[in-house]
């Protein structure tokens, strides 16, 4: 099958992620991965939300929005309808548990670590995008309290990172553009950590059921991304875990 941007079924779209990106949070980072680009910013705060205090442990969350002119219409800003929108408080929600997952909290202490993950121009995948960004974000606020003697070692168990897959035309396809993602079939996204571990799974049949069978490919290809995805991020943070 050849895809709508000339890729084959089993290939990721070109993935960059640049530090530093902005000068003032402790975590920063610019993930590109194809046209769909985000901005994630880690901010670490001292003390937890109420539901923490007193437990000696932290808290990682984050939040999510996609700039009006992110796509090819101009959408609304949140802020403009005086609430934040279904979507966006689902995709954040999944980006804090998805880093939650992998943070020891006890070893952080009472500390909140907000990640802020902007879309500034999306072209589908770009909560498996924050996920993957938010992470290395993450792991650069957490090295820069480790830098001023909080903790000797990350209080991090492991990577974590996240792609999309779909049937299209019945084809099973890994890391879904916008169009072939509004037009697919089935609609999956995989998060996943460096053991092949599962964290988290958002699976739809959009337009039909989906087999086992079908379902199984999916999941070997997002396998194959995560893979692709912890590279690159590895090759953006070095040696820090």
């Amino acid at each position: 099958m050849r895809r709508y941007d000339g890729r084959q079924p089993e290939e990721m779209r070109p993935v960059t992620i640049a530090k530093d990106f902005i000068k003032y949070p402790e975590g920063s980072v610019l993930i590109e991965c194809g046209d769909t680009k985000v901005i994630c910013n880690a901010t670490v705060e001292e003390g937890v939300p109420p539901f923490k205090k007193g437990s000696g442990s932290g808290w990682v969350t984050a939040e999510y929005s996609m700039l009006p002119r992110a796509t090819n219409t101009r959408g609304r800003r949140d802020v403009s309808k005086l609430k934040l929108s279904p979507r966006s408080a689902e995709i954040q929600r999944l980006v804090g548990r998805a880093l939650r997952s992998v943070t020891d909290m006890d070893a952080l202490g009472e500390r909140t670590i907000t990640i802020d993950c902007d879309v500034i121009q999306a072209d589908g995948g770009t909560r498996c995008a924050s996920i993957t960004g938010g992470f290395v974000a993450l792991v650069l606020a957490l090295d820069k309290l480790r830098q001023e003697g909080i903790f000797k070692k990350l209080p991090l168990r492991s990577y974590v990172a996240a792609v999309s897959c779909g049937m299209v035309s019945d084809n099973p396809l890994l890391d879904l553009c916008y169009v072939e993602d509004s037009g697919a079939q089935v609609d999956f996204n995989f998060i996943m950590d460096d053991k092949g571990n599962i964290i988290e799974l958002q699976g739809t049949g959009e337009e039909r059921p989906f087999s086992k069978k079908e379902m199984d490919a999916m999941y070997a290809l997002a396998e194959k991304g995560i893979g692709e995805l912890i590279a690159a991020q590895k090759e953006a943070i070095g040696d820090l875990l």
